[in-house]
């Protein structure tokens, strides 16, 4: 969350405090104290001044105890006696200028300024009766100092008793209350009682050196004050630290609403060598002086220098920053499953739900009603964004649902909008984020859009931010593989045409495959001939996320933009540091906290079937936040039954480092919190199936059904939109030191594949844009996937079980140019890795499997692309092309999904490149299914996306679902799934010839058939995607010719065989007189 949003409507910001006299309310109502403790260092000594007093204050449900000396009491008392003074005398003062203006007498008084107050700054004047309802008579001070005689429990007793009646004269005045002295007594700020930041931790007055010069209201003057300060005091600041889960805000003071900075706490570094963490975020530093007492506070990247008046504050700090950031087990500074910064959600109904959807149509639907819903912030990052997308089509009727009109409405309603874009190669790509950048912020100012990396400054000129997040409220999260931008768009029919145009504008009708947009300027005007070049069909997986992973994700955001704002702008001040918001929000950490009334958040579920259960407009920020208590684990109902479990220990003989690095090797202390202890219930199967069964009669017409589509989106509207489930959920990253800041790399979606494969009991389904991976022993390619499948399926053989491994894959890598053509070294260089993870070499895994199991490999591994056809126009060629697969999805054994932005590559998985992120999602509620022909409990989220993605790629229609409810029997597998696609690839073979296809080994058989096809029909696309008129053939003996469509009518679904054997005679890495030679090998994979 902003700093800029902190304050509710209506209230002023400290500086207007300041300078208008209006006053800022911290209090809402009267907090109550209580006396724990009386103390004193010498039991001889009658002095009541050396008392101390631990005192509990509690205020609505948030509590923290201070520990105070008489002495402070003391002070209180005499800097609100003399802040009455002064507001007197001020009032006086007016009175005295009424009466000169009554006169005539030109106002010559000089307005009375406080410059020795020590720790507030100016003092706030009042014109009202506050320095009545201020007043603290003398007297009540006087119990206080004066002596007690007695034993030490007497002397005990009387002193609470005074005390308490003390503070009570301030506890029970409203006024008094929110006094700029009484708050500092409390230790209280603007921050200290809101909700969405969690518990009230430590506050107080900290000196900082060399505090950044981040934005603010008085950033002007204060550079110049610091700069001329700077020369005497060595550039040590007062500010106003702010203590919370998670992190450490600095105030200019504690009515102040601006941070002038944060430190967002991580994962300390290793320090022992055995991946053990001993570090700590705040550690003692030693000064020359030993009248100074001064502490570091580290983090990541960052790191501050505070100084305090006291070895007691400074040991007092240390030990709260420490407890807030390392001891809670949910703490984002211990170590979690999978080696993530993120602890599983949903162990308890904590309000963790997923929504999955398939395909651009529900997903920008989705993602567009929640926009419309905002109230108060909206995040937003991707690789590629164009502010002229529309989330909803026919474009013509739909032009508020354009994403630029959309955010321009919301930040007219006052909803803050922070994105975050991909700061590209320019010479590499061609998405124009400078152009995106300038089109949103010229929206509106509360718009705020960075781009990041800088090139030069970070030495980051091979890796991207790769992420795709929709952010709403800290309440929704989408979360997988669509970018807002052009090409994106589509629906489960995946058609080619659009002529013309109704549903893809001007260059969003898109095929990377033929060319790149090459200006941006003009959106609406069409890069392509939609006469004679298909657009390239789009299949993705995206979801959606409720309760606590959405905000573990949106702190993932704020991590990423302070980072980006501390590199790329800290001077500007329209772009401010934001602050995490925290899932728990209770006072407590430490179990005294029962005593509050704790309310749960509610799942919405219907155990009778599936019901359109989602609405996607968020709710007001401090709706739906539930007050959590911390639960351990261990603590979960023991009456759990199902036993289907991921543990988290790494795959035998694959080494430790590639999935916990970093970890402490006794997280196998903590790991209840990872198995699936889940509650079963019981669904009917026709009740998951009737969700799959409703996609497959989608209308060709889209206006209708997206014109009557409201924002609550049912969860069998058009088969792309899965059912809103209560799931266990786990969010995974990959990031490191350059990308989010972090002080050690994150790989924990590469961990998470891993684990789960090597877990998996029947079958592993995977769609994904890219497939390269090492067996062990590749000393090129570093990720492990490719190996815990080999032994995942050397295991099921030796045991003789049936296992099933799925790949589904673009048939060829969406970047421009044809296999053979001399600018296409890019797609070749991806080609060549990928099937030498595939299929080529020693290093390939069906080559590996082949040698141990011969022909019986493609029982258990096999691998395929989606295709489509249709005309271009009414009259046009007849056309095809593949679906471009750039989903990002694992589905293990229908009972957990794993979705998100990362490729099966290096660039996305080792944490030191791209960035990426993702979730594990796991199943809470299950269905009676089956699996090997046995009785199976499928997941209801899992099963449900697997049957909507196969039902698409299968073309099964109503009442056919029930064929793929057992993923691995034979009657599924070989008879359905693979002789589908074994039948589609010969079709569109004999009508096309469409590349790739396993007929063609080499560049020179390519350009001969290129040549053929191009002199035959005269036209054709980059990848032979245009039919001839008429099919020729010879039947005994005779010439005989057939309309193509009669023969693509056989077609059933998109499902196509990858072709294994295409250009298997070529080395198809880069050569000499290729730029891509003399590029380093890691981008291409």
């Amino acid at each position: 969350m902003s700093s800029k949003k902190l304050i509710p409507n209506g209230v002023v910001h400290s500086d207007s405090f300041r300078q208008c006299g209006e006053t800022v309310q911290i209090f809402e109502e009267l907090p109550v104290a209580t006396i724990v403790s009386v103390s004193r260092p010498d039991t001889g000594d009658i002095s009541p001044m050396l008392l101390s007093y631990t005192i509990e204050f509690q205020y609505k449900q948030f509590k923290w105890r201070l520990l105070k000396k008489a002495s402070q009491v003391l002070y209180l008392h005499f800097a609100l006696k003399k802040r009455a003074i002064i507001e007197e005398f001020h009032e006086k003062q007016e009175q005295v200028k009424e009466w000169l203006h009554s006169l005539g007498i030109a106002d010559q008084t000089a307005v009375v300024q406080d410059d020795d107050e020590p720790d507030d700054g100016a003092v706030p004047l009042h014109h009202d009766d506050s320095v009545r309802n201020r007043y603290v008579p003398s007297r009540a001070a006087f119990p206080i100092i004066r002596p007690a005689l007695g034993g030490q429990q007497c002397i005990s007793d009387r002193a609470k008793v005074v005390m308490l009646g003390y503070l009570n004269h301030f506890l029970g005045n409203m006024d008094l209350v929110n006094s700029r002295e009484v708050c500092k007594f409390l230790e209280v700020s603007q921050l200290s009682f809101l909700q969405e930041y969690g518990p009230k931790l430590k506050e107080g007055y900290v000196m900082v050196k060399h505090l950044p010069k981040f934005s603010g209201a008085n950033s002007d003057v204060a550079s110049c004050a610091g700069f001329c300060l700077g020369c005497c005091s060595n550039n040590w600041q007062k500010v106003w630290a702010v203590l919370k889960p998670g992190f450490l805000a600095l105030l200019d003071d504690p009515f102040d609403t601006e941070l002038l900075d944060i430190i967002i706490f991580n994962a300390p570094p290793p320090s022992n060598g055995n991946g053990q963490c001993e570090n700590y975020l705040a550690s003692q530093i030693k000064e020359r002086n030993p009248l100074r007492y001064t502490f570091w506070v580290a983090s990541g990247n960052q790191n501050l220098r505070l100084r305090t008046t006291s070895k007691a504050k400074v040991k007092d700090w240390i030990t709260a920053i420490n407890d807030a950031g390392l001891r809670p087990h949910e703490g984002c500074c211990q170590p979690h499953r999978f080696g993530s910064f993120a602890p599983p959600r949903g162990l308890t109904d904590d309000g963790s739900q997923a929504q999955w959807f398939i395909d651009g149509e529900a997903a920008f639907e989705a993602i567009a009603s929640s926009i419309d819903g905002a109230n108060s912030e909206i995040f937003i990052t991707g690789w590629w964004l164009c502010p002229e997308l529309y989330l909803r089509r026919p474009f013509s009727s739909n032009s508020s649902s354009r994403l630029d009109a959309l955010l321009e409405t919301k930040a007219k309603q006052g909803v803050q909008i922070y994105i975050l874009l991909y700061k590209e190669v320019s010479l590499a790509l061609k998405i124009n984020s400078l152009y995106s950048k300038k089109k949103l912020s010229n929206i509106h100012e509360n718009v705020r859009v960075m781009r990041y990396p800088d090139r030069f400054p970070t030495g980051i000129y091979l890796w991207s931010h790769h992420e795709k997040l929709v952010i709403v409220d800290y309440q929704i999260c989408y979360i997988g593989g669509l970018d807002l931008c052009f090409g994106r768009y589509d629906t489960v029919e995946h058609k080619l045409g659009d002529c013309p145009p109704a549903v893809w504008p001007g260059k969003d009708y898109y095929n990377p495959r033929e060319s790149e947009p090459n200006s941006w300027e003009d959106v609406m005007k069409d890069e392509l001939e939609r006469e004679k070049v298909p657009r390239m069909p789009w299949h993705d997986v995206h979801c959606a996320l409720w309760g606590p992973p959405c905000r573990d994700i949106a702190r993932h955001f704020v991590q990423r933009w302070n980072h980006a704002k501390r590199n790329k702008a800290p001077n500007e001040q329209a772009l401010p540091l934001l602050m995490p918001q925290h899932h728990m929000v209770i006072p407590h950490y430490m179990g005294k906290s029962r005593e509050i009334d704790i309310e749960k958040s509610k799942v919405e579920e219907n155990q009778n079937g599936i019901q359109g259960e989602t609405s996607y407009s968020s709710l007001s920020p401090l709706q739906n936040i539930p007050l959590l208590l911390p639960q351990e684990a261990n603590g979960l109902d023991p009456s759990a039954q199902h036993t289907h479990r991921y543990p988290v220990n790494p795959p035998n003989g694959i080494s430790g480092s590639v999935f916990f690095s970093s970890l402490n090797p006794k997280v196998e202390a903590l790991e209840p919190d990872t198995q699936m202890m889940d509650d079963l219930y019981s669904m009917d199967l026709e009740s998951i199936n009737s969700v799959v069964q409703s996609g497959l009669t989608t209308s060709n017409e889209l206006s209708e059904s997206l014109e009557e589509t409201d924002h609550a989106v049912a969860a069998d509207d058009g088969g792309q939109t899965g059912p809103r489930a209560a799931c266990k959920c786990q969010v995974i990253r990959s990031v490191s030191q350059w990308s989010a800041g972090t002080s050690q790399t994150e790989e924990s979606i590469h961990n998470a594949y891993c684990y789960l494969i090597e877990k998996a009991e029947h079958f592993v389904y995977i769609e994904n844009q890219f497939f390269i991976s090492g067996l062990s022993g590749d000393e090129i390619i570093q990720n492990r996937i490719l190996e815990v499948l080999y032994r995942r399926i050397v295991l099921a053989h030796k045991e003789q079980k049936c296992f099933r491994v799925i790949v589904v894959m673009p048939l060829l890598p969406g970047f421009q140019g044809g296999v053979d053509d001399y600018g296409a070294a890019t797609v070749r260089a991806i080609m060549h890795w990928q099937y030498r993870t595939i299929s080529w070499e020693k290093y390939s895994i069906l080559h590996k499997l082949k040698v141990l199991l011969g022909a019986k490999t493609h029982d258990y591994i096999s691998f395929y692309g989606l295709r489509t056809y249709g005309k271009l126009s009414e009259g046009g060629p007849l056309s095809t092309s593949q679906v471009y697969v750039h989903s990002k999805v694992m589905i293990v054994d229908d009972r957990v999904a794993l979705i998100g932005s990362s490729n099966i590559n290096d660039r996305s998985l080792l944490g030191s490149r791209d960035s990426e992120i993702g979730v594990v999602i796991e199943d809470k509620e299950f269905l009676e299914s089956s699996m090997a022909g046995q009785p199976w409990k499928a997941g209801k989220f899992s099963y449900s996306l697997r049957c909507s993605l196969w039902s698409e790629h299968l073309g099964l229609h109503a009442g056919e679902i029930n064929q793929i409810s057992d993923p691995v029997s034979d009657s599924t597998y070989k008879y359905l799934w693979l002789a589908t696609a074994k039948e589609n690839s010969i079709i569109y073979q004999e009508v096309f010839s469409c590349i790739p296809n396993d007929s063609i080994n080499s560049r020179a058989a390519l350009r001969e058939s290129m040549a053929f096809w191009k002199e035959k029909l005269g036209q054709t696309t980059i990848d032979l995607g245009i039919a001839p008129k008429k099919l020729e053939s010879w039947e005994n003996g005779e010439y005989k010719e057939t309309d193509p469509m009669e023969r693509l009518k056989q077609i059933r679904g998109h499902l196509v065989s990858f072709p294994l054997e295409f250009m298997n005679q070529e080395d198809l890495r880069p050569v000499f007189n290729e730029s891509e030679f003399y590029t380093s090998p890691q981008v291409f994979m």
